[in-house]
């Protein structure tokens, strides 16, 4: 009985050893893929290296490599940081550097803000912007060119002749207008505020003292430019 058993001893000897050396072998294969891996991880890491920082992140939150010196360091953040665009794939969330003109961005195909130098045009960053805009160094981006616009002339003042609307014939009278839009850099110069031409009235003797009245003489020099 004991000789029937024996065989079978070994057998069961045998694979339990090979199993021992198929569990070491895929140890020594992880700690080659992953070498000094570490499951206590800070700061939103879901595994990470002391010397790659986070290898992955917890959910939610989006992977970027940082760069320190000569190496990259792998952090994980709630939302991603400026030069950077966001992806959420099912695997990963990770942060995609905007391109090299672009200082922030939407996706790889529309920037938000350019950097110096570069104006903001339709999500692109330009050089010099497109026939029919001018560039604002205000807010750096295209603008359309704006003319100038004015309003409406107001009615002629009464005709005068040095401060006085008596003891002449002849004199001048003035009308102005405001400006409604100022133009923009490469816009339309705005055109005259005010006019004069000469009048003609009839004659009348002044009174001792008369000028033009106050309220007339003071509302045309705040007209006049």
């Amino acid at each position: 009985m004991r000789l029937r058993l024996l065989p079978w001893f070994f057998i069961i000897l045998n694979f339990a050893e090979y199993l021992g050396g198929q569990h070491a072998s895929r140890g020594r294969r992880q700690r080659r893929m992953h070498p000094s891996v570490s499951q206590g991880c800070q700061g939103g890491c879901a595994t990470c290296s002391d010397y790659n920082g986070c290898l992955s992140c917890k959910p939610r939150l989006f992977f970027v490599l940082e760069r320190i010196g000569m190496k990259q360091i792998g952090v994980c953040l709630s939302s991603c940081p400026s030069g950077y665009y966001g992806t959420r794939y099912p695997d990963i969330n990770k942060c995609t550097k905007c391109k090299a003109d672009c200082d922030t961005c939407f996706n790889k195909n529309f920037c938000t803000k350019c950097k110096s130098g570069f104006y903001l045009h339709l999500g692109k960053c330009l050089d010099n912007c497109p026939e029919g805009l001018e560039a604002s160094n205000h807010t750096m981006e295209c603008i359309s060119i704006v003319h100038c616009e004015a309003g409406e002339w107001s009615p002629w003042s009464p005709c005068t002749k040095k401060g006085k609307t008596c003891g002449f014939k002849r004199g001048t009278e003035t009308r102005v207008r405001d400006i409604i839009q100022h133009p923009s850099a490469k816009g339309n110069l705005c055109p005259p505020t005010s006019e004069t031409r000469k009048c003609t009235v009839q004659r009348k003797k002044c009174q001792k003292g008369e000028r033009v009245p106050q309220s007339v003489d003071l509302f045309w020099s705040q007209k006049s430019p």
